[in-house]
């Protein structure tokens, strides 16, 4: 397994697991960086990459990876410099001072993201709780899409699961996913306040 075809492997992966959620591809915008590779990205090009995307689409919600202190504290490279260049991007979004081409050349206004949701984010710092009983399964399906995200296909691939290892993943994730009050949930941190002139 050499890193170029993992890319292509999980790229494709991603497509069907977007799709089981209705996501079509030509949804998805790919910005071409190597995995494990984001920190090495010029800061200002990959800021300027994601901002371009919120000045573009001016999302209702924004959702990342949490940049808070604990998870940059242990978390993989790739997501933390994700959420770091989130953040600056939603940040640099709302002045036109901020990759000034943008409004020059593409005609792109400045824009303030209204709600800025934070994912993987300690259970303290949780305050935004969505009750996900009814798409619990969808998001099992999803997930079994991901094939080489788990064993034994991580570390040997293979473009499939086999029947009881796909079994055994999707019970342990109804046993050990979040719950609030008996329901499935997805937890974030809602940010409030964050974009203020």
């Amino acid at each position: 397994m050499a890193s170029e075809r993992l890319a292509r492997i999980r790229k494709a992966e991603e497509e069907a697991s977007c799709a089981v959620l209705g996501v079509p591809k030509e949804n998805i915008i790919w910005l071409g960086h190597d995995d494990g590779e984001l920190e090495y990205v010029p800061p200002k090009m990959l800021c300027g990459q994601a901002t371009k995307i919120i000045r573009q689409y001016r999302p209702d919600a924004v959702l990342s990876v949490d940049p808070g202190e604990w998870y940059e504290r242990w978390h993989k490279t790739d997501h933390r410099m994700a959420a770091f260049n989130t953040i600056d991007a939603v940040r640099a979004a709302v002045f036109h001072l901020y990759y000034l081409d943008h409004l020059l050349v593409d005609k792109l206004q400045p824009y303030i993201v209204p709600n800025l949701y934070f994912f993987y984010t300690s259970t303290n710092e949780a305050n935004y709780h969505i009750n996900i009983d009814a798409t619990f399964e969808l998001k099992l399906e999803a997930i079994s899409k991901q094939v080489s995200q788990f064993e034994p296909a991580m570390t040997k691939y293979r473009p499939d699961w086999e029947p009881e290892n796909l079994a055994r993943l999707k019970e342990g994730y109804r046993n050990i996913h979040e719950k609030k009050d008996g329901h499935y949930v997805e937890s974030f941190r809602f940010a409030t306040g964050f974009n203020q002139k």
